[in-house]
């Protein structure tokens, strides 16, 4: 905190200058969203050249938000190649899925112990909302108010620790998680475990949630890892 002494005033505090967002952590902020939301998909290359001329700047800003979103793993950075998506491949998918079910389970848990009657209307406001989209098939738009609901049950967890942790994770297998969705009989099925999960919040059955949340990211894994097998065809190396 800085002060100024004025005579015959005394003293007085200045505002400390809150500098403006480096040009690229704007950028990076700007790729992650179009990762997210699919407008760049897993394996595809990144135009450095087509960055710079979309958003009118040099390419030092852009290859810093590149190495910003590759801390994140989000996005490969491949020696004299160029960029891509980050694609997890079903080895990744079986190394990371188990560990963030048991996270998210903690959370649930713990959320059950720990939230009240409001915090249990919030989760049942989310879950009406899962009813009414999956009822017309739409799949993003369940998957925008899925992932919001998980948010939630981290929240009320009311444990920092462990929020900090299942968001790093979570932060990456947003590359994947939607995917699973699209999968004919998957909606329906996610949707159910919502139902259960939500069946359990209500008895306050802690280990109950937990189970069921455990067993809703482990459904979600072996989808990703069967349509892993199918149907992915990495892109063309970026030149």
């Amino acid at each position: 905190m800085n002060y100024k002494l004025q005579p015959g005033r005394g003293c007085r505090v200045v505002p400390e200058r809150i500098e403006r967002r480096a040009l690229y952590q704007q950028v990076a902020d700007r790729l992650r969203k179009r990762i997210y939301d699919q407008d760049l998909r897993p394996g595809d290359p990144i135009d450095e050249k087509e960055l710079c001329a979309a958003f009118g700047i040099s390419r030092t800003p852009v290859r810093e938000a590149l190495k910003v979103l590759a801390s994140e793993s989000l996005v490969d950075l491949i020696p004299n190649r160029g960029c891509r998506v980050r694609h997890l491949d079903r080895g990744e998918l079986s190394d990371l899925f188990p560990v963030m079910a048991v996270l998210e389970g903690l959370c649930a848990r713990e959320a059950v112990e720990r939230s009240g009657p409001e915090d249990l209307l919030r989760l049942e406001a989310l879950h009406v909302q899962l009813e009414q989209l999956a009822a017309a098939g739409d799949v993003h738009g369940y998957y925008d108010t899925n992932f919001r609901f998980h948010q939630a049950v981290q929240e009320l967890s009311r444990n920092r620790w462990l929020q900090r942790q299942a968001a790093e994770l979570r932060k990456i297998l947003r590359l994947a998680r939607h995917h699973q969705l699209t999968v004919a009989g998957r909606l329906q099925q996610s949707l159910e475990e919502h139902r259960r999960m939500m069946d359990g919040f209500r008895r306050r059955d802690a280990e109950a949630v937990e189970q069921t949340m455990k067993e809703h990211l482990m459904a979600q894994m072996h989808v990703l890892e069967r349509l892993e097998e199918e149907s992915y065809q990495p892109a063309p190396a970026p030149t």
